[in-house]
């Protein structure tokens, strides 16, 4: 399909640069598929009463790590500054990034962290790398000389909070933002960008849940920084997403193997738990152990085996979010849906409003035939 196809105008006031306080306290959107999709305005803390007993919610316990580094790249007497995110941990000392600007560096060089002044800098702030491969679209290998929980400890001690684009190219971070971009059930470090449909998430919201009759369970999905890469390419099938890591243990797959028996629907918290269920899914619709790289990219046309409903944030035009949300519910449903949000105000993006989509099975059918015929 054409990348232009999931293209909408969205004003700048639209974005937001704040969570809503408290967070279940934000805005969501229903979003029912049919011939005519039934769109209803709720908020987040009505969830409990929008799912049914014996459903279940899926959940991203990743944690956000402080990802965005500043180095010096030292090259014999040369030294130039660098800017560089972390995006996937390949190692106990090795990690890929995004690099800025990449066209200064080169394998072999070295890199020196947390070391602006001349004067004693503490070891605590203080961390030296080699780069070891250099691939395209600023992607590089880095090999730190720590490594494990001490390599762990320096990132976090130099380490910024890597705070989206669209939000940190109108402000700087801050220490709310510490909290603010990091769900309450964070556990699992790992991940450079937060499953942002997560962070609606409270205590009470939890609670009502499962008095409600409603099980929470957990998976993880290292969210990388390919999250933020802006999709270059005219037709979709030219489009290669990054690689991103993820677990499901046995016993979370036994129980939603075990609800879906029973009858109950599996509900993904982001597209993030959506994209690694779906990986984890048989053919038959069955969810196995999963614990690996997942780079699945989905668009119109894919048949759907885990998830029968979606909450998720509202993403960026043209993005591969964009594409996964209007192959869950119908492009055409996505369209009318984000023009309602946009005409009636919800927020958008990472500290934005919320959505609640459920699977247009009918559509995906339709689909399947065209691709098929």
């Amino acid at each position: 399909m054409r990348v232009d196809e999931f293209d909408f105008e969205l004003p700048e006031d639209r974005i937001a640069l704040r969570p809503v306080e408290p967070r279940d306290a934000a805005r969501m959107l229903v979003v029912r598929p049919g011939t005519t999709p039934e769109l209803s305005d709720a908020q987040v803390r009505d969830l409990p009463d929008l799912l049914a007993p014996g459903d279940v919610l899926v959940l991203n316990d990743t944690r956000v790590i402080p990802a965005r580094l500043y180095a010096k790249r030292v090259r014999g007497e040369i030294v130039a500054g660098v800017e560089i995110m972390l995006h996937k941990r390949e190692g106990a000392a090795r990690w890929r990034a995004f690099a800025r600007p990449a066209k200064k560096l080169q394998p072999g060089d070295r890199l020196v962290f947390g070391s602006d002044s001349t004067g004693p800098v503490c070891e605590a702030a203080r961390l030296e790398a080699t780069i070891a491969g250099k691939a395209e679209g600023g992607d590089v290998s880095i090999d730190f000389d720590l490594a494990g929980p001490a390599l762990d400890e320096a990132i976090a001690v130099i380490g910024e909070l890597p705070l989206p684009p669209y939000i940190a190219g109108k402000r700087v971070a801050d220490a709310r933002d510490r909290a603010d971009y990091q769900t309450i059930y964070a556990r699992a470090e790992g991940a450079v960008a937060a499953p942002t449909a997560g962070l609606h998430f409270t205590d009470a919201l939890f609670a009502r849940l499962d008095a409600r009759g409603i099980a929470c369970h957990f998976v993880t999905l290292h969210v990388g920084a390919g999250t933020f890469l802006p999709v270059k390419v005219e037709d979709t099938r030219d489009h290669r997403m990054h690689a991103e890591t993820g677990f499901v243990s046995q016993e979370t797959a036994d129980a939603l193997n075990a609800v879906r028996a029973a009858g109950g629907r599996i509900v993904a918290v982001g597209t993030t738990s959506l994209r690694l269920l779906e990986s984890a899914a048989a053919e038959d619709g069955t969810i196995e152990p999963f614990a690996g790289d997942t780079d699945i990219f989905i668009t119109p046309g894919y048949r759907f085996r885990a998830v029968d409903a979606l909450m998720t944030n509202f993403h960026l035009p043209k993005s591969t979010l964009m594409m996964l949300v209007s192959a869950f519910s119908g492009l055409d449903t996505m369209r009318r849906a984000y023009h309602h949000a946009v005409e009636t105000g919800y927020r958008f993006y990472s500290f934005g409003d919320s959505s609640l989509l459920f699977r247009d099975a009918a559509g995906q059918d339709d689909m399947k035939d065209d691709v098929d015929g």
